[in-house]
């Protein structure tokens, strides 16, 4: 990989791989293609854990669990839970009578050698009857994990069982995608899905979203089908019990993520593409809504009515914070898993780094690297510190929320003398949006050599 800094910010030139150029950009990456050592070595690196699920793995093994979100389940995390003070406040009485529509399951095993992974299952009971409603699942078989997600009201992540340390480099390789996006040029399947979504029936964000009339029928709340589908290749979590939550949760506590955000039929402003031929930004309308959005979080608030945090978005059209949200590369779903691409972010340095890997749209094979350090040109990556030595608190705020509930106010967002671990996570987190299935497989720890 060829490295350039500009203004403080490394950037990458991208490996651009012709079939000749294939053997030196596999010893860069220490593959086994280059003869440069053994699978999985990273130079610099020293592997400490690894699932490349050869075993027999099946969630069917573990019974779900009724989950009522409230202050004694050990999903119960902050006010924008699933049952939180946020959409009280915001929703006013009428989302305690939405809410009381919904029985949420959850189930979750550790596997992986000495449990290093665990999945998190979340679904949800429509009927009453007990049971959760077409529930996801998770299993390998062929040496990869099948995370399946028939109905977008349940959620399906792989995270790290314990904190990650305090320099680390994680991935996964993606061999199966099919969360939205166009199919064969088209946001309509031939089956009949929408971006993914199976037809028949409505699917609505009910009943968690950031204003509006909370008392409407389900049916008649904001579309998820026709709105976006998405999947979260690598992210870093701020807290420990990583799991499926409404999308308002997901959206506060992010590190760094590099997800699918797949708008259907989307012409407006609000999201664009980096071509990394051209170097140049084009309308989301010219991509297939398979892209890639590499997104460091910051402490500003992006959205004046739910608590999602503010952009800082690296690509090889340039730097943008805020804005529209921008695409850095385009997926190649119909080339999978023939050739599977490479997610990882890396801490190391004081700094965060996003890595992809792969065949991409105008570009063929080639890799990105983006690093941005825990503090730079003023703005710092939303919760960087895992110790509280590395923070004095400078960035610290209040979050006040008003609506139909009154006001609330989330004081010391980001205090001196706070921690925040970090955790990755490998899937669907959003149990009021996003439906399909997705294959993975090497899932890989290592730190510093």
């Amino acid at each position: 990989m060829n490295r350039c800094v500009r203004a403080g910010l490394a950037f990458a030139v991208p490996l651009v791989l012709s079939a000749t150029a294939g053997t030196a950009a596999a010893a860069e990456m220490g593959t086994t293609e280059a003869g440069g050592g053994p699978p999985g070595s990273r130079p610099g690196w020293r592997l400490v854990a690894a699932e490349p699920f050869d075993r027999r793995l099946d969630d069917a093994r573990v019974p779900w669990r009724p989950d009522d979100d409230g202050p004694a389940s050990p999903y119960n995390v902050d006010m924008y839970d699933n049952d939180g003070g946020y959409f009280a406040t915001v929703g006013g009485p009428a989302f305690r009578t939405q809410l009381a529509k919904v029985r949420t399951y959850r189930k979750s095993f550790a596997f992986g050698r000495r449990g290093w992974l665990t999945a998190e299952l979340a679904a949800r009971d429509a009927d009453g009857d007990g049971r959760p409603d077409d529930p996801p699942t998770l299993t390998s078989r062929n040496g990869a994990a099948d995370l399946d997600e028939p109905d977008y009201r349940g959620g399906v992540v792989i995270r790290s069982t314990r904190d990650l340390p305090a320099e680390y480099r994680v991935e996964m390789t993606l061999r199966g995608l099919d969360f939205g996006g166009e199919r064969g040029g088209s946001w309509d399947y031939p089956d009949g899905r929408i971006n993914g979504y199976a037809p028949g029936g409505c699917k609505t964000v009910f009943p968690w979203t950031s204003g509006g009339d909370f008392s409407r029928p389900e049916c008649a709340w904001p579309d998820a089908r026709t709105d976006s589908n998405g999947f979260y290749y690598m992210s870093i979590m701020d807290y420990r019990r990583v799991a499926p939550h409404n999308n308002v949760f997901v959206h506060a506590h992010r590190k760094v993520a590099m997800d699918g955000y797949n708008r259907y039929k989307y012409t407006g402003s609000g999201l664009k593409y980096c071509n990394p031929a051209t170097k140049r930004y084009e309308p989301y309308s010219a991509g297939t809504g398979n892209g890639v959005n590499a997104i460091f979080m910051t402490d500003d608030r992006r959205y004046p009515a739910m608590p999602g945090t503010e952009y800082l978005m690296q690509s090889e059209c340039g730097f943008v914070k805020g804005g529209a949200i921008v695409s850095t590369v385009d997926l190649r779903p119909e080339l999978l898993p023939e050739n599977p691409y490479t997610f990882a972010i890396e801490r190391r340095g004081g700094a965060y780094t996003m890595e992809m890997s792969g065949v991409f749209a105008h570009v063929g094979r080639a890799t990105f690297r983006y690093t941005r350090k825990f503090v730079q040109d003023g703005d710092p990556i939303w919760h960087y510190n895992q110790r509280p030595g590395e923070y004095d608190g400078r960035y610290d705020a209040d979050w006040t929320w008003k609506g139909p509930g009154g006001t609330l106010v989330d004081r010391r967002t980001w205090p001196a003398g706070s921690a925040y671990p970090d955790r990755f996570m490998i899937g669907d987190p959003h149990m009021n949006f996003y439906e399909g299935a997705a294959r993975v497989d090497d899932v890989r720890l290592y730190v510093p050599r």
